[in-house]
């Protein structure tokens, strides 16, 4: 199945190299005259598979209530479509929270509206329950007296807990419900899944009929067919006396795709992090050939891979980081990064066919050198030169902002030009990612993480980056790669209020460089705007205005005067039309 379908039949989800599942579903009404119990399942496809995972979703509606299975059906289908329209950059905890807020206050002012606003137990109400699997963790939300237990292997854990109030062996209530009052309160757990897990959702009509031995044969019985199972365990319950409503969803992890970038840095816990090298030495199915370069931060080898014969860059925390949490996430991010960006001008992570033993970085090994060292070589490039390699640079640039990422450390130490002129990002340290930006707590000052030369001015203030933020660091290696000097020096660094931004003086690139076209100074200096509203709004704006000689001075030139000074147009009306009824009452005066 591959659509949103309440009620939905058993289905098996997969994507090539990605989360993989087989769900089995069953419901009866038993003894009762209706079924109040409700359920469905939704398996998207991609993209929505990797941004929100597969969700199955279980609600009981209370006996008390005529209405109830209508709550039921409304919480069960409007979370199936409601959850999918949420932002993909929302985390699933606000996704799931957000719509359960909503549902929850549609519920409960239902019942305000109706008959039984001063008996909710008669309203509008319903449990809960819901398993979410994104890429290899599993989000549950729940709320009432249905259960999601997960089996591992032999294993049967209940992973939620029964909200019912006991008032004697023979009298309960339940304590929470979605649309008892205008406020939920709802439980959430994540945890991580691994091939072979067996989630199972049930209500209490099958749950308090069916003991943990039972279920686990049932399920080693029919494991090739999981609806069969699920009936299986319905048809039990009712054998054993159940007089509920009984539903059971089982839901099977048959695949797993690479882990997030969460994921990932929790291998922080498990790995240590691997040592400093030497060339010849054997480590982790890799040949270190020798040391490409060394730094504070890192180092980065040149590796074989002993079991491909692929050479390949490794790099390796510094000795003096090894402790520093936050930079060994940042260096595990790298490569989550470089695994989703497909660019020939942005450095590609390494296939990963075998488990690590160490925490490093693997990527593709680039023959060639750095912008800086061709800078070095080239101190006064051709303009036509450096418009091919800015727009270069502006291609990878549009893979990470396309994928809602930016850069935030454009220089020329992270850029790469091959032998064959191909032009690379290659490090992505610094590199923030929307959808995990909101994660973090409002409260926390974020680091400057990009080097102080070509940061953008907002960063200084204190502000969050903008796609307009790597124009700008473009902006300057454009700058730096025809002048060898920065735009404004090293002042923006220093510039840290509004004000002394808006003394900054821009420097001519025609002062150092009396070859270069005047018009090109109109183009680099509205990419180097210090305010990033008066910057180009898109990098293809600036490389097309760094390709057209004049449109900079012709655009400008262009515009009428009314348009470009409205308030200098009328007061000079204004000044001539005072000026000639002046001369005309001097004229009347002297006649």
């Amino acid at each position: 199945m591959s659509s949103c379908d309440a009620r939905a039949d058993s289905a098996r989800a997969s994507s090539p190299g990605g989360l993989q599942i087989a769900l089995g579903q069953a419901s009866e009404r038993g003894c009762k005259d209706i079924n109040q119990d409700f359920h469905g399942a939704c398996i998207a496809r991609q993209p929505q598979l990797g941004s929100k995972g597969i969700v199955v979703a279980l609600a009981d509606g209370i006996s008390t209530s005529a209405v109830s299975h209508v709550a039921s059906q409304t919480a069960v289908a409007g979370f199936l479509a409601d959850y999918y329209c949420t932002p993909d950059a929302w985390s699933v905890r606000k996704s799931a929270q957000r719509v359960l807020a909503a549902t929850n206050s549609w519920l409960y002012s239902q019942t305000r509206r109706s008959e039984y606003r001063y008996d909710s137990d008669r309203g509008y109400v319903c449990t809960f329950s819901t398993l979410i699997i994104k890429s290899a963790t599993a989000y549950l939300f729940h709320v009432g007296d249905s259960r999601i237990y997960r089996l591992r292997g032999d294993d049967l854990e209940q992973l939620t807990t029964d909200h019912r109030l006991r008032i004697s062996a023979d009298t309960s209530y339940l304590a929470r419900a979605l649309g008892v009052g205008p406020h939920l309160e709802i439980d959430h757990l994540s945890l991580g899944v691994e091939l072979g897990d067996l989630f199972i959702l049930t209500t209490d009509g099958v749950h308090e009929f069916i003991d943990a031995v039972t279920l686990r044969t049932l399920v080693a019985a029919h494991d090739d067919d999981l609806d069969l199972a699920a009936r299986r365990m319905v048809e039990h319950a009712l054998g054993q006396g159940s007089g509920d409503n009984l539903t059971v969803q089982l839901v099977r992890i048959d695949g797993l795709p690479a882990p997030t970038a969460d994921e990932y840095s929790q291998q922080l816990a498990d790995l240590p992090p691997a040592p400093l090298l030497d060339s010849r030495m054997l480590f982790d199915g890799y040949t270190i050939e020798r040391e490409l370069h060394a730094s504070s931060r890192s180092h980065v080898y040149l590796a074989t891979d002993n079991d491909t014969g692929e050479t390949l860059a490794l790099k390796v925390p510094s000795i003096d980081l090894r402790g520093d949490r936050a930079y060994l996430e940042r260096l595990m991010l790298e490569e989550w990064v470089a695994r989703r960006i497909h660019s020939p001008h942005v450095l590609r992570a390494a296939a990963q066919h075998r488990p690590r033993g160490y925490l490093y970085t693997v990527s593709e090994f680039v023959e060639g050198q750095t912008l800086h060292q061709w800078m070095l070589d080239h101190p006064a490039p051709e303009l036509q030169v450096v418009r091919d390699i800015v727009e270069q640079i502006a291609r990878g640039l549009r893979a990470f902002h396309r994928l809602d990422m930016l850069h935030q450390d454009l220089r020329p130490q992270n850029i790469m030009i091959d032998r064959a002129g191909t032009v690379r990002i290659i490090d992505f340290g610094s590199v923030s990612v929307a959808g995990l930006n909101e994660m973090e707590h409002a409260d926390s000052a974020a680091p400057l993480l990009g080097t102080l030369q070509y940061s953008a001015p907002e960063y200084f203030l204190g502000y969050a980056g903008t796609s307009r933020s790597d124009l700008f660091s473009l902006g300057v290696i454009t700058y730096q790669m025809l002048t060898g000097r920065l735009p404004y020096g090293t002042g923006v660094a220093s510039a840290t209020t509004r004000a002394a931004q808006l003394r900054l003086k821009y420097r001519n690139v025609t002062a150092y460089r009396q070859d270069l076209p005047v018009w090109l100074d109109e183009v680099l200096k509205k990419a180097l705007q210090p305010d990033p509203n008066k910057r180009y709004a898109a990098l293809s704006e600036f490389t097309f205005a760094l390709c057209q000689p004049g449109s900079g001075s012709l655009a400008k030139a262009g515009v009428p005067l009314l348009e470009r000074n409205p308030v200098a147009v009328w007061q000079g009306i204004s000044l001539l039309l005072a000026v000639a009824l002046l001369a005309a009452l001097l004229g009347a005066g002297t006649g």
